[in-house]
C-alpha cells in the first residue's frame, strides 16, 4: 500500500516571481490545469532509456531507437532552448473505467481516446500559450504535444507536476494518473520547480492488475507484453499467448491506471473536449465488426483510434469476439473469415477455434 496521505509530506513550493505566475494565469486561463517549469534535462530517464532499448523492450517502434540520441537529451532537439514549461490537462472519466471489462459484448477502449484526438485539443492551446509568451517577452517558443522525441514524463516530474510511478507513467498528487501532458520549450531563462518525489510507497497495484505481466520489476515495463502497444503498436497479428487476456480491450488498457490509490483524488473532467463521446464509451463488439474502411473512417473522425487504420483496429475487435463466447459473436466471427485482411481473418479463425466451432465458408 502507499504511504497514506496524511503521513506524506506537503509539495516544496518555490515562490512564484512575477513572471512564472503570469505564465501559470495564462497557461489555466488556456485551459490548463497544472502547470510546472523545468530545465531542459531529463536525469535519470535517459539511462533506462538505454536499457529499455537494449532489452529490446519497444518491440517494433523502431522510432524510439531512431531517435534516441534526441530522446535524452532536449537540447539535441532545440540547442537554443534555456527552459521548459510543462502543462497538463485533467482528462479523469467519471466512471470506473474498469466496470466494463465485464461485459464481454461491448468492446472498452482505453480513456484517453474516447473523446476528441487530444493532440488536436492541447496543441492549439499550447500554441496560443506560446505566441502570448513570445510577444510579451520577445523570446521564441517551441510546442511539443507527443510530436517529437521529447520524454515529456520526465520533463514533468523534474517540473513538479508529478512522479513516474512503478507502472512507467505520470502519477499527480491532484490528478491521479489522468494528465494529457504538453511541452513548451523557451529560450526565457526561467527558475525551475522543485522536482516532485516518489510516493508509490510499497503499493504495487499496478503491477498487480496487469493481465498479461507486462512489469519485469517496478518502474520498468516490457512493451511488448502491453496491452496498450499490442492493441496500437503492434502491426500484423497480435502473439496468441495474449489474446485471452486482452478480454475485450479493443484500443489501449487503462488497468494499471486505473487501480492507483491516488485517483481518489482526482476528479472528473469538466473539459468539454474531453468528456466521452457516447458511441465510444461502451461499443458493441458486433456493430463494430461490421465496419468497412470508409464507415471506420465516420465513426472515428476526430479520435486517435482513427491513426490506427481499419485492419489493426477490427483485428483487435476480432480478438474480442473470440473472448466472448455469444452466438452473436461466433456469428460475426463467421463473416469476418471472409474479410479482405488476412490479418483479421487470422484472427477469426483463432476466434472460431476459442468457440470450439468450425469456420463456415
Amino acid at each position: 500500500m502507499p504511504v497514506p496521505a496524511d503521513t506524506v509530506p506537503e509539495p516544496l513550493v518555490m515562490v512564484d516571481d512575477p513572471l512564472r505566475a503570469a505564465i501559470r494565469a495564462e497557461a489555466r486561463a488556456l485551459g490548463f490545469d497544472t502547470v510546472g517549469f523545468a530545465r531542459p534535462a531529463i536525469g535519470d530517464a535517459g539511462t533506462k532509456l538505454d536499457a529499455f532499448l537494449e532489452a529490446g523492450w519497444h518491440g517494433t517502434m523502431g522510432w524510439m531507437e531512431r531517435n534516441a540520441e534526441r530522446r535524452r537529451d532536449p537540447h539535441a532537439i532545440w540547442p537554443e532552448a534555456r527552459s521548459v514549461v510543462l502543462v497538463g490537462t485533467n482528462y479523469a472519466p467519471k466512471d470506473d473505467p474498469l466496470a466494463l471489462l465485464a461485459h464481454k459484448d461491448r468492446g472498452n477502449i482505453s480513456v484517453y481516446a474516447r473523446s476528441r484526438d487530444y493532440h488536436d485539443v492541447m496543441k492549439p492551446r499550447l500554441r496560443k500559450l506560446g505566441e502570448w509568451l513570445a510577444r510579451e517577452y520577445r523570446c521564441e517558443a517551441k510546442l511539443f504535444v507527443d510530436t517529437a522525441p521529447v520524454m515529456e514524463k520526465p520533463l514533468a516530474e523534474q517540473a513538479g507536476i508529478g512522479w513516474r510511478g512503478k507502472h512507467t507513467n505520470l502519477v499527480s498528487r491532484e490528478f491521479g494518473s489522468w494528465l494529457f501532458l504538453g511541452a513548451l520549450f523557451t529560450t526565457l531563462d526561467l527558475a525551475p520547480d522543485v522536482p516532485e518525489a516518489d510516493h508509490c510507497g510499497s503499493c504495487s497495484r499496478c503491477l498487480d492488475i496487469c493481465p498479461t505481466a507486462a512489469f519485469p520489476e517496478p518502474y520498468r515495463l516490457d512493451a511488448r507484453r502491453c496491452i496498450s502497444y499490442l492493441t496500437i503498436e503492434h502491426d500484423g497479428p497480435i502473439p496468441e499467448e495474449f489474446r485471452a487476456a486482452m478480454g475485450n480491450r479493443i484500443y489501449g488498457c487503462d488497468d494499471c491506471l486505473a487501480v492507483c490509490p491516488w485517483n481518489k483524488y482526482a476528479s472528473a473532467t469538466k473539459d468539454y473536449a474531453f468528456l466521452p463521446r457516447a458511441e465510444l464509451t461502451a461499443p458493441k463488439l458486433v456493430e463494430l465488426a461490421g465496419l468497412d474502411d470508409a464507415s471506420f473512417r465516420t465513426l472515428f473522425a476526430g479520435s486517435p483510434i482513427k491513426r490506427i487504420g481499419r485492419e489493426r483496429f477490427i483485428r483487435n475487435v476480432t480478438i474480442a469476439l473470440g473472448n466472448d463466447r455469444s452466438p452473436e459473436a461466433r456469428a460475426a466471427l463467421v463473416r469476418l473469415t471472409r474479410d479482405e485482411s488476412p490479418v483479421v481473418v487470422e484472427a477469426a479463425r483463432w476466434g472460431l477455434a476459442r468457440h470450439g466451432a468450425h469456420e463456415c465458408q
